[in-house]
């Protein structure tokens, strides 16, 4: 896959006037395997994600601020609020909806993970993991959040490594990488500087090239570190459904 190493996220709306800055899949780039959609959402009451559906993949909601609802026809009925994650494996079919629980602006990712060929028409699941007990480790001005991977509780098909960072300003952070993982970081604030690139809010960096990154953070930021292991199958999304 031809990718640009830095590209920017896309403002627009979804669901019900629901506001975002989408990664992909967008025109400049449909998805990076096994990452199918990444979204930073500002839901504000009166918008959302009423009702819909989805086959075919994984989503985690990770929330950064305020509290999303989540209901679904399996029969759940949960809030998850700021550090918390909310992750359904939707296989052969789910419908569910996400609307926003706290005044103001309710604020966070939505990750889509695709599912192997042969675990697209598993049950559907959900869980929930509230902000305590995901695994947290600061030193140096660096605080790390393992939302998936390592220690975390939370549970998915695919291997990936799934870490929400902060830097506080003039601290510095290596990432490692296998060659046969794709990966990137989403910057949601700050400006980091990464292989002589200046990444600032709402951008993303794709690590190709080589498998040792050193971030160095020009002023305090934060960023989402994705890495994956791809299925190297083909991707076919349509809408709410990749299959």
């Amino acid at each position: 896959m031809n990718t640009k190493l830095k590209l920017n996220a896309m403002e627009t709306i979804d669901g019900d006037s629901a506001r975002i800055k989408r990664l992909f899949p967008t025109h400049f780039l449909l998805n990076y395997d096994p990452f199918v959609l990444l979204d930073e959402f500002f839901v504000e009451e009166g918008s959302g994600f009423p009702t819909h559906p989805h086959r075919g993949f994984e989503a985690i909601t990770y929330m950064l601020d305020g509290a999303f609802r989540h209901k679904d026809n399996l029969g759940n009925n949960t809030v998850v609020t700021g550090g918390g994650i909310q992750r359904f494996t939707a296989g052969k079919g789910l419908l569910h909806s996400e609307m926003p629980e706290a005044r103001g602006i309710n604020h966070g990712f939505q990750l889509w993970i695709n599912l192997p060929g042969r675990l697209k028409k598993i049950d559907p699941e959900y869980q929930q993991v509230d902000a305590k007990d995901i695994p947290e480790t600061k030193k140096d001005g660096i605080t790390v959040r393992t939302i998936v991977g390592n220690s975390s509780p939370v549970l998915i098909k695919t291997d990936i490594l799934y870490q929400h960072i902060l830097l506080e300003k003039d601290s510095e952070y290596t990432i490692q990488k296998s060659p046969s993982q794709n990966g990137f970081i989403y910057q949601h604030y700050g400006k980091l500087l990464i292989d002589s690139d200046d990444i600032g809010s709402g951008e993303a960096y794709f690590l190709e090239n080589n498998t040792i990154f050193t971030l160095k953070a020009i002023e305090s930021s934060g960023f989402i570190l994705l890495l994956g292991q791809p299925h190297n199958e083909p991707i076919i999304q349509r809408g709410p459904y990749v299959d």
